[in-house]
């Protein structure tokens, strides 16, 4: 993928991905810049970008942010799991069995 984060990995970057922050509350901005932070191979929780953002108690409103997010997966919202260890959801195309193949492409989950 090269340098470029925003690239999916077939080298595209998404519709409307340019001015993705114009088109996001700030709250949904803290929570994508902070997704855009995991590197590839790695999760954390939405507990965790809960606190990377400042807010430790809006756990459920991360979830509900990357809900939301339009740019999967240049804004990799796949790499945010439950505290539990499961993976919570996933609303882009292909809902879970997609974040599951994601996270295994990119080594952070096993078969």
């Amino acid at each position: 993928m090269g340098s470029d984060p925003f690239k999916t990995q077939r080298g595209q970057t998404p519709s409307g991905f340019s001015d993705w922050r114009a088109q996001c509350t700030p709250f949904q901005r803290k929570v994508y810049e902070a997704a855009l932070k995991i590197p590839r191979g790695q999760v954390w929780t939405y507990a965790e970008v809960a606190r990377a953002i400042g807010q430790p108690q809006a756990a459920r409103a991360v979830g509900q942010a990357l809900k939301r997010n339009r740019w999967a997966p240049a804004i990799p919202c796949h790499r945010v799991v439950a505290s539990d260890g499961s993976l919570g959801g996933y609303t882009a195309p292909g809902g879970l069995a997609r974040k599951r193949r994601l996270l295994r492409e990119e080594s952070a989950l096993r078969a």
